[in-house]
């Protein structure tokens, strides 16, 4: 009877961990090939261990669904992981927000251990599909090379790019349909070689979310004209056949001088931005992107994202919707936002030098302040 039960307990164990196996094919096989999660260590996780993680880390059980999300090459390891260090140290330490890669190469395993060990929060790469990194069928390529040629010959920056177009067209129409961006609500855009020179010492997602912003930045600058020639054109013929979706108190005025007729240039600089990934979701986003992408700017002109986002942000948002951060230090070269105060400066911790800041100087941040009726900071004159 005792060698009955035995063999009976054997076959249990063998039963349950056939079963393991099957469910571990099972899983392995409905993997998607363009995402990968890993903790901080660098390893695949399960749920289970990831909920150990963030026990561990403290993380809020309500804490907001968000994200800081890159694109990067393997080349970018560097300078993305002075950028890591910086978020880290002056932010993420203390809340351990999940980070999302995106590369349209696989990542290779340095670029992966090198980041995790890096990230508090959970670690998640992406290959981003074929079809947003490539031509759309009606492109006519040899068109789009001649464009690159003569943009080459008037010296205007990625003008011979191909590359650079694709992460444009990318960055405008793409990045928040990716599969590991499904789950969360907000997004925070990191590139490499930036720096965050002051503690950040509130949760900025969670500010986003109480006061029902959509969008935040800290920079904003002039676009080149040779890069936009018929970018306002084409979003005015979009406006004409689809004035629906202008919202009511939108923030028009700021992208032009002449009542509509031209474009200013203005731009918030893209390189940092926050946002609810769920108004890039909008019909009325999508099809202004669309509207765009059928026109072929991206390929024969040198369509940026941060023009486009900035605006559709301005267009299609009303104006309460968007946020300045006037206090976050951030620095990507050759321009940096900095606090002129200086107890704020004191408070935050912060090793940027207010002389620097570019809030002042040859922006589009004094006519945004204008436009929306803000206060400016005391001696702002000052720093101009």
């Amino acid at each position: 009877m005792a060698l009955i039960r035995i063999n009976a307990r054997l076959v249990r164990l063998v039963v349950f961990a056939l079963l393991l196996l099957v469910c571990g094919f099972s899983l392995v096989r409905n993997a998607s090939p363009n995402a990968e999660v890993t903790n901080s260590g660098s390893r695949a996780v399960s749920g289970a261990a990831r909920a150990v993680s963030g026990a561990v880390h403290g993380i809020r059980k309500n804490r907001v669904k968000a994200t800081f999300v890159t694109l990067a090459r393997n080349s970018d390891l560097s300078g993305l992981l002075q950028s890591i260090a910086h978020v880290e140290d002056r932010f993420n330490k203390n809340y351990h927000y999940d980070w999302v890669f995106l590369n349209e190469e696989p990542f290779s395993e340095e670029f992966k251990k090198g980041v995790s060990e890096l990230v508090s929060g959970n670690v998640k790469f992406g290959l981003v599909p074929t079809e947003h990194w490539s031509y759309p069928a009606w492109i006519d390529r040899e068109k789009a090379a001649l464009a690159r040629e003569e943009m080459v010959r008037k010296n205007v920056m990625y003008g011979g790019s191909e590359s650079y177009r694709h992460m444009c067209r990318f960055e405008s129409g793409f990045f928040f349909r990716h599969e590991l961006l499904a789950d969360y609500e907000y997004y925070w855009r990191v590139e490499p070689d930036i720096k965050f020179k002051c503690d950040i010492d509130y949760d900025v997602f969670q500010y986003m979310k109480d006061n029902d912003k959509w969008y935040g930045w800290t920079i904003s600058l002039p676009e080149y004209g040779e890069t936009i020639p018929t970018l306002w054109e084409t979003t005015k013929k979009f406006m004409k056949q689809y004035p629906q979706y202008l919202a009511k108190d939108n923030n028009y005025g700021w992208l032009s001088e002449t009542g509509g007729e031209t474009y200013n240039g203005c731009h918030f600089w893209s390189n940092f931005e926050v946002g609810a990934l769920k108004f890039w979701r909008l019909e009325a986003y999508m099809k202004y992107f669309d509207f765009l992408d059928k026109s072929g700017g991206f390929f024969y002109e040198r369509w940026g994202d941060a023009p486009v986002h900035s605006i559709a942000v301005s267009l299609f948002m009303p104006k309460d919707k968007i946020h300045f951060f006037p206090d976050l230090g951030y620095y990507h070269a050759p321009f940096t936002n900095c606090p002129i105060d200086d107890a704020t400066r004191r408070l935050k911790r912060c090793t940027c030098d207010p002389k620097e800041d570019m809030t002042w100087k040859g922006t589009c941040t004094p006519k945004y302040f204008t436009m929306n009726g803000m206060k400016r900071p005391k001696g702002w004159e000052n720093f101009t």
